[in-house]
């Protein structure tokens, strides 16, 4: 089976600018395309999972996405890097009371998806996010975690830091790392591809909610 790095789009990948529906209006993160490129040399697909609750709040028609999607991979090409498939989860919240899904993550809906369509080993995947949501997708999926301090991720490290180090011995949990950006974090990939052992300096994920 393949083997994926799902990554959040929005704070970890591009700039996260509230309910986005302008294709001019997407940046980059710097190391991005440098950052994917390495993930495909290390033999990963490359899949975007992001939520959108803009379209279930009405900030912008879900027609809008394609053109989204369509610029990120436009900018993508330009510096040779790519991804091979987005997946969005177009509802809202359920404690802000839309109706409950199976796709908003942390469900792993999408995962499942993606492992489906796609062939993916999700247990031999990682999961890259700036947010505790992609931190408990990855923990639903069964696959390891990065957390990048861009977007929320500095808000998200100070959340999670109270519960890093209780189970750190154990071997059950989400094993994670935390990395300055997407760059970084391909990095840490690397060398867990390399021999660095996974549990080496990460963390066993407690719920802290």
């Amino acid at each position: 089976m393949a083997r994926a790095v799902f990554l959040d789009r929005d704070g970890t990948l591009i700039e996260n600018i509230p309910y986005l529906s302008d294709p001019a209006s997407v940046r980059l993160l710097p190391g991005s395309a440098e950052a994917l490129k390495k993930l495909r040399s290390l033999g990963f697909l490359i899949v975007v999972v992001t939520n959108q609750s803009g379209i279930a709040r009405g900030c912008f028609p879900e027609s809008a996405l394609p053109g989204i999607h369509g610029r990120i991979g436009e900018l993508l090409l330009r510096e040779g890097a790519g991804v091979d498939a987005f997946y969005y989860c177009p509802h809202g919240p359920a404690e802000d009371g839309f109706p409950g899904c199976r796709c908003r993550k942390p469900a792993p809906g999408m995962g499942i998806r993606a492992s489906e369509e796609l062939g993916i080993d999700l247990r031999n995947s990682w999961m890259i996010g700036d947010s505790p949501s992609d931190l408990r997708f990855a923990s639903n999926c069964g696959c390891p975690f990065v957390l990048v301090r861009t977007g929320w991720g500095k808000k998200t490290e100070r959340e999670i830091s109270p519960f890093t180090g209780i189970r750190e011995n154990e071997k059950s949990g989400t094993m994670f790392f935390i990395a300055d950006d997407l760059r970084a974090a391909a990095g840490i990939i690397e060398q867990a591809e390399t021999g660095f052992s996974t549990e080496r300096g990460g963390f066993s994920f407690i719920d802290p909610s």
